[in-house]
């Protein structure tokens, strides 16, 4: 983890301001002031501002937010453009996001304070569920690819016109199913174990099939509801509970084998 984020998540500072104090040399790992941008935070060091060591939080808060299409998942855009943060309120401006949903995409977007547990998530197989929409007719070939798994060699069809990543592996989806095809588009709902740059755009591309429409509906137990475009909502108290357990495999186990001896 970067010593901003660690800063961010531990205090008030956002990572921009973290950054600030770390240019001026007011930051210190132990006895060394730190100036270097980038530097990383090993797990049990001090950290210092202005002389005060930073209280590392044992909590954590997490957040679903309803990403609508046109904004950036970033905490700034060199651009200008939209970005989430736009849309929520200060006190969110220092969370972190898990995985990211493109410019064109909306859907389920989680959010917290904790860059661990962001880390966990993203990088975790836990199911996502989305809704695709696609120009032209889904084949056997395709639903092939979706049952095995596909080697691409290039797949930069629908990959970002800047994007370094040329080939890709996409492993076989949980499960998917045509919900309707009419005139030249097919709608599709597919669930996957895996959040690669902008997998599902480049999967359909590679068949030549462009995706118009893609929202994330499902994130793990995570689900959007009744959540509408550009609202959010905390985790619930059975949300957090099984994201503890999520996080705490071991512990979780404990309990079970202590059920089962009663």
């Amino acid at each position: 983890m970067r010593l901003n984020q660690y800063i961010a998540a531990n205090t008030n500072y956002s990572r921009r301001a973290a950054d600030e104090l770390i240019k001026e040399g007011k930051v210190r790992i132990g006895n060394s002031v730190v100036t270097e941008l980038g530097t990383q935070y090993k797990e049990g060091s001090s950290v210092y501002i202005n002389g005060r060591k930073i209280t590392q939080k044992n909590g954590f808060t997490a957040i679903v937010y309803h990403k609508p299409k046109g904004q950036i998942v970033s905490h700034s855009d060199e651009r200008g453009r939209e970005v989430i943060f736009d849309s929520l309120p200060n006190g969110f401006k220092h969370f972190c996001f898990v995985g990211r949903l493109d410019y064109a995409s909306s859907g389920l977007l989680i959010l917290t304070d904790s860059p661990k547990v962001a880390h966990a998530l993203e990088k975790s197989d836990l199911e996502r569920e989305y809704y695709v929409k696609v120009k032209g007719q889904v084949g056997e070939v395709v639903f092939e690819a979706m049952r095995n798994g596909l080697k691409a060699a290039d797949a930069t069809k629908g990959a970002h016109a800047k994007t370094k990543i040329k080939s890709m592996e996409f492993a076989p989806f949980l499960a998917f199913k045509v919900v309707s095809q009419s005139g030249p588009y097919t709608r599709l709902r597919v669930i996957i174990k895996e959040g690669q740059n902008r997998e599902l755009r480049r999967f359909f591309g590679y068949f030549d099939l462009p995706v118009m429409d893609l929202k994330r509906v499902a994130f793990g137990s995570l689900s959007l509801d009744t959540l509408k475009e550009g609202k959010w909502r905390y985790f619930s108290a059975s949300e957090y509970s099984a994201l503890k357990d999520f996080l705490n495999p071991k512990k979780d186990a404990q309990k079970t084998q202590t059920k089962d001896k009663k």
